[in-house]
């Protein structure tokens, strides 16, 4: 017998459904040039991960991550898993990439539920790099870059600092690798 849902709580798809309607083999025609921009991360990513709380201490762990056309192929969905699962999740987050032709950016808006982390940031081409640029929950200012780009590698780094002027901090870099090129 299947447990009984909450009170107020109604099963109104099942799974499969959802995720037929979620997900998408790739951008509309008309897209396709904008969406190159993330559109080569689309994959799965095995990563190493350094941690640098700002105390001169380091930690590492490994990871995955995930990233797959949805919502009619406009928007690029990932999920970040730290560490490599089956393990407990130390960080298990997602992130919504949309281009929007009105500012010739990217809206990114990612979400940490485990860890109650949340970033809004803007995200452009410069150069050979991808850049985001926005606040955290903390309203903190985050830099958040994608450098050292191949077909089957990249390295992320995630910086933060309170001010404008401010030296930029690095938090954390991800080196991820392509799983099964």
């Amino acid at each position: 017998m299947a447990a009984a849902l909450p009170f107020g709580w109604r099963k109104i798809m099942p799974m499969s459904s959802f995720f037929t309607a979620l997900t998408s083999e790739g951008p509309p025609t008309e897209r396709r040039k904008e969406m190159s921009l993330y559109g080569w991360l689309i994959g799965s990513w095995d990563m190493d991960t350094v941690y640098h709380p700002g105390d001169g201490a380091i930690q590492n762990w490994d990871g995955e991550c995930h990233f797959g056309w949805v919502l009619e192929g406009r928007a690029i969905q990932d999920l970040w898993i730290r560490p490599r699962r089956p393990a407990p999740s130390t960080m298990y987050g997602t992130t919504l990439r949309v281009f929007d032709p009105g500012i010739g950016g990217w809206h990114i808006i990612w979400s940490d539920p485990l860890n109650q982390d949340y970033s809004r940031q803007i995200g452009r081409a410069e150069g050979k790099d991808i850049v985001q640029i926005g606040e955290d929950w903390r309203g903190l200012q985050a830099r958040w870059r994608f450098t050292e780009i191949t077909a089957d590698s990249f390295h992320w780094i995630g910086e933060q600092r309170a001010a404008d002027g401010d030296p930029w901090r690095v938090t954390y870099e991800h080196f991820a690798r392509r799983a099964n090129p």
